[in-house]
């Protein structure tokens, strides 16, 4: 019998299913690996927007990942939304006590409607606790530039990001590309380094992209938990969140979600 390929998500939870906790256990259950959570903060959206973020006590965040660690492990994680310094130190703890490797950090900072998911102290803390632990780190271009304090607009703009954010110890880094809205195509940059690799894939003009960030990191932390390499994890990934984009669900008023069921059924 093949060993079960697990993989624990650490974010906040979305009661709109587009994104957070909800997303990544349905890309890792559509992807083939057991998905974990350590829920982080309940937040009460739509694809209206936010309307409330509750944090949880920074203990019981610490308790949820000793529950993983001390007894089921994981061959991968992810991090979304962490909202404050405290809780992104305790999630730092945690991966370096369980000794924990393919650490894949979503710097999840606004919702799509606009509303601050993480404190402005803690993008320090997130910098100095998680980033020299991270496997890859894949912010937007707007995250991107909250963490390196550069403008980003040009294709080498993006190239100076990624050596900053890899120079505070990510070991990968993916500046995705999906809000340079001036682009005919969307460009991912990935970065190990060395050298530059970019993702290519067709825009799609949809205001259907609620938990694409978190849905594309989620389908890089279930490759690297199955074994494959960050390249190809990378660019499982991109197809992963492409089929899903391009294959519209009609939910909401708003932003909807994205279909997570697409790249499984062929749809991509």
């Amino acid at each position: 019998m093949d060993k079960t390929v697990k993989a624990l998500t650490i974010a906040g939870s979305d009661s709109g299913g587009g994104a957070g906790i909800q997303a990544d256990i349905k890309t890792f259950q559509e992807l083939g690996v057991f998905g974990m959570s350590a829920i982080t903060a309940i937040t009460a959206q739509n694809t209206l927007g936010v309307q409330g973020v509750y944090p949880l006590p920074v203990e019981a965040v610490r308790q949820q990942i000793q529950s993983i660690g001390q007894d089921m492990g994981t061959d991968a994680l992810k991090t979304g939304m962490l909202f404050s310094s405290e809780i992104i130190q305790v999630v730092a703890e945690q991966i370096e006590h369980f000794k924990w490797q393919n650490v894949v950090i979503d710097p999840v900072m606004i919702a799509k409607g606009g509303a601050p998911l993480l404190q402005e102290q803690a993008v320090a803390a997130l910098k100095k606790y998680l980033l020299p632990l991270a496997t890859v780190i894949t912010p937007n271009i707007p995250e991107a530039e909250v963490l390196t304090g550069l403008t980003i607009k040009t294709p080498e703009d993006r190239k100076e990001a990624a050596r900053y954010l890899w120079n505070l110890g990510a070991a990968h880094v993916v500046i995705k590309g999906g809000h340079g809205a001036e682009d005919a195509e969307v460009v991912d940059l990935l970065y190990d380094g060395r050298e530059f690799t970019e993702y290519k894939s067709r825009r799609i003009n949809t205001p259907n992209t609620h938990g694409t960030g978190c849905t594309f990191a989620a389908a890089v932390t279930a490759e690297l938990a199955k074994g494959r390499g960050v390249k190809e994890a990378v660019q499982v990934a991109k197809a992963f969140i492409q089929a899903a984009i391009e294959n519209q669900i009609e939910i909401g008023q708003g932003h909807g979600p994205t279909n997570h069921w697409a790249y499984q059924r062929g749809l991509g």
